[in-house]
């Protein structure tokens, strides 16, 4: 059954806010000596749409209203998923490319939510990483100010606090290429992530550059920061799966190895039919290694 777009959207407060009056609450940052990042994310509210209904699965338009602009995700959820993914796509990956996959982890038994990252080029604003992003949010982490690389890996804890609380089941930190830096990042910072999946993803090399540059002090401490790797160790003792094609002409095989590397157990590198990016034989993968973990016990 179709559900036009008339219906009202729902309001739902993914924390608890008892006591706060006032000035909405501020999230905010610090960055230790070795470049490890904590964050205390502001609660956020979202409205919703349902956009689809039938026995198989329900999916909707999620907007969550943040201290710094909207963020669009949308989930596709069976009515008592298993466990519940958080996908950060990479640069420029839109909602059309998933909306099969959506539909197939919905099936097998697990909720999806696409998040669209800051600055990704779909609807949600922001500047995509690269040169100006790191030179905005370096003014900004001298400044005491919250960066947009932060607050994009505030949005990814957010969505897995407001999964937890709605199913009650694992969430997991799923991204690809880019996405899967945030990903990485996210997982690291947030032990309430049950695991993370990072597919055709390294560190961004920033750090690396950095250090070749010459800096140190504060510039080296914030480039550290960004790094997926700085948080990979610190994700154990929960799951880590990477995915990696031979033959990816953007993020070399070699690159992703080299990531896994700083995993610590338990950790899963897979290859991939393919090139670059998430694609069915990954998704078949993950599958097939959920399968056995939340495989009926009789």
């Amino acid at each position: 059954m179709r559900l036009g777009a008339s219906i009202v959207t729902l309001l739902v407060i993914l924390a608890v806010m008892a006591g706060c009056t006032g000035t909405p609450a501020k999230s905010t940052w610090s960055v230790d000596d070795k470049g490890v990042l904590s964050l205390t994310c502001a609660p956020v509210t979202t409205t919703e749409e349902i956009l689809i209904s039938n026995e198989t699965y329900t999916k909707s338009r999620i907007v969550m209203l943040t201290e710094d602009g909207n963020v669009t995700m949308y989930l596709a959820a069976p009515k008592q998923p298993k466990a519940a993914i958080v996908y950060a796509p990479g640069a420029g990956e839109k909602l059309t490319g998933h909306e099969e996959r959506m539909i197939r982890f919905a099936s097998a038994g697990y909720a999806f939510l696409f998040v669209d990252t800051r600055g990704n080029g779909g609807e949600t604003t922001g500047l995509p990483f690269g040169q100006h992003l790191i030179q905005q949010d370096y003014s900004r982490f001298e400044e005491g100010k919250m960066p947009q690389y932060y607050l994009s890996i505030c949005d990814l804890i957010s969505a897995e606090k407001m999964l937890s609380a709605r199913y009650n089941v694992p969430v997991y930190a799923v991204g690809s290429s880019n996405g899967g830096r945030y990903a990485a990042v996210a997982a690291g910072v947030d032990p309430k992530f049950a695991g993370y999946v990072g597919i055709s993803t390294s560190d961004w090399g920033v750090r690396d550059a950095f250090v070749q540059q010459g800096y140190t002090g504060d510039p080296l401490r914030f480039a550290t920061s960004l790094e997926p790797g700085t948080y990979l160790n610190r994700i154990s003792p929960r799951p880590v799966w990477i995915f990696h094609a031979e033959n990816d002409p953007i993020i070399p095989f070699g690159s992703g190895k080299e990531f896994f590397t700083k995993a610590n157990d338990p950790k899963t590198f897979l290859v991939f039919s393919g090139d670059h990016g998430i694609n069915p034989d990954v998704d078949r993968q993950i599958l097939q290694q959920w399968a056995q973990i939340y495989a009926p016990r009789g």
